[in-house]
């Protein structure tokens, strides 16, 4: 079972220091506890975030940045169209 979302914040904050030291800016994705990408823009981390893993528990985050929580009405929903 992977990792929860407590447990890839944590391993986020273990390496942040040397993430700020090379990556500010950039969007990394976390999932299992390791680093496994890292984006110019927010939509292409949850796109390779979503494609890999569905609904997660990841973690998306903006290096240097602090961190936010995206409103549930504005939170990523797939919907279907009717036949």
């Amino acid at each position: 079972m992977p990792l929860t979302l407590g447990e890839n914040i944590t391993a986020y904050e273990r390496v942040q220091h040397i993430l700020e030291a090379d990556k500010r800016g950039k969007w990394v994705v976390f999932f299992d506890g390791k680093l496994r990408g890292e984006f110019s823009e927010f939509h292409e981390a949850v796109e390779f975030a979503v494609a890999k893993w569905g609904r997660g528990p990841y973690l998306v985050r903006q290096v240097g940045r602090p961190p936010f929580t995206v409103p549930a009405s504005v939170q990523y929903r797939r919907t279907y169209a009717d036949g």
